[in-house]
C-alpha cells in the first residue's frame, strides 16, 4: 500500500473514506456527508477535545466532507478547501445551504439582524468567509436564510467569489500585530503558515495549510542568495516560513514576537540560526 499523509488522507485504522478502499487498510470504509461551517470559524482539532491540538481553523462557509461522529458532540472529516483531516465541533456544522457567491474582503466584519446598523450585532466574520448572497439593499448584503437567519453585511467589506486580491504581501501586511496562535487563520491569532495561506487564497491561489505542505508545493525554488530577494518570496526554515516583504524586511507570524511583526532579514536570520534551524530553501511566487 502506498504511504499517505495523514493530515490530508481521511482514513483511521478503524475507518476510512470509501474511495480510499483497496488503497488504504482500514477496519471499514464509509462515504461521507457533505456539511457546512456556519459558526465565523471552527476549530480543527487532533483529537475531540476542546483542549485539543488545534490543527487549523475552517472558515464560515466552508464546506466539510463528514465520515464519523462520536457521539459527544464530534465530527471528523476532511476540509473541502485545503484537504486538512480532523475533527470539528458538530454545533458548529449544518447541512449545507445555498452556494456561497461572496467572500469577506475585510480583515474582520460584522452581521446584523436588520438594515440598522445600531442593532446588536450577530456575528464577527474574518477574511476569506464565504456567504450566500440574496440581493443587496443600498450598502447591505442580505444572505440567503439557510441553517440560519439572513443577516445583514456591509456590502463594502464583500467581493464576488472570482474577485481576487493582486498582491499576496499587501494582505499578509493587514494582519500586522495580530497574536501568534497556533493553528490560527484570523485577525484573532493565525500561525506562519495560517499567514502565508490565508494571503495567497485571497489572490485566488491555491495553498496547503502546513509550512513543509507550502514548501513542497508553491512557486519556484531559488538559490538561497539573501541579497537577490524579493518582494513575494517565501523563506522557509523547519517548521517556520516567512514572506519577504522587501529587500531588507520579512513579514510572518512567529514566537519570538507573539505577533505578526516585520522584522529585518539579517536579524531574523541570524536569531533563528542562533536557536539551531538554517534556512531550508527560498521559494518565488509570481506575483
Amino acid at each position: 500500500m502506498a504511504a499517505f499523509d495523514p493530515r490530508a488522507t481521511p482514513a483511521r485504522p478503524d475507518l476510512a473514506a470509501k474511495a480510499l478502499e483497496g488503497k488504504i487498510v482500514a477496519a471499514r470504509y464509509v462515504e461521507g456527508h457533505l456539511r457546512e461551517v456556519i459558526e465565523p470559524q471552527a476549530p480543527l482539532r487532533a483529537t475531540p477535545r476542546p483542549d485539543a491540538e488545534l490543527l487549523t481553523e475552517a472558515l464560515k462557509g466552508e464546506r466539510v466532507t463528514i465520515y464519523d461522529a462520536n457521539g459527544e458532540g464530534w465530527a471528523w472529516g476532511q476540509l473541502a478547501s485545503d484537504g486538512y483531516v480532523g475533527w470539528l465541533p458538530e454545533n458548529a456544522l449544518a447541512a449545507p445551504g445555498p452556494a456561497p457567491t461572496h467572500k469577506v474582503a475585510a480583515l474582520r466584519t460584522l452581521t446584523f439582524p436588520g438594515p440598522s446598523i445600531k442593532t446588536p450585532p450577530l456575528e464577527a466574520l474574518p477574511l476569506g468567509a464565504r456567504l450566500a448572497v440574496a440581493r443587496m439593499e443600498e450598502r447591505m448584503a442580505v444572505t440567503h436564510a439557510g441553517a440560519q437567519a439572513n443577516s445583514y453585511v456591509p456590502a463594502a467589506h464583500l467581493a464576488p467569489l472570482d474577485q481576487n486580491e493582486t498582491d499576496f504581501v499587501a494582505v499578509a501586511e493587514r494582519f500586522l500585530g495580530a497574536p501568534y496562535l497556533w493553528g490560527g487563520k484570523t485577525a484573532l491569532g493565525l500561525d506562519c503558515s495560517g499567514l502565508v495561506q490565508v494571503a495567497l487564497t485571497a489572490c485566488g491561489m491555491p495553498c496547503l495549510r502546513d509550512s513543509d505542505m507550502q514548501e513542497q508545493t508553491l512557486g519556484t525554488a531559488v538559490a538561497a542568495d539573501l541579497s537577490a530577494l524579493k518582494r513575494g518570496d517565501l523563506v522557509f526554515w523547519k517548521g517556520h516560513v516567512a514572506i519577504v516583504r522587501d529587500a531588507t524586511h520579512l513579514l510572518h507570524a512567529n514566537t519570538f514576537h507573539m505577533a505578526v511583526a516585520i522584522e529585518p532579514i539579517s536579524e531574523a536570520v541570524a536569531r533563528i540560526s542562533k536557536a539551531g534551524l538554517e534556512i531550508a530553501s527560498i521559494r518565488r511566487i509570481a506575483l
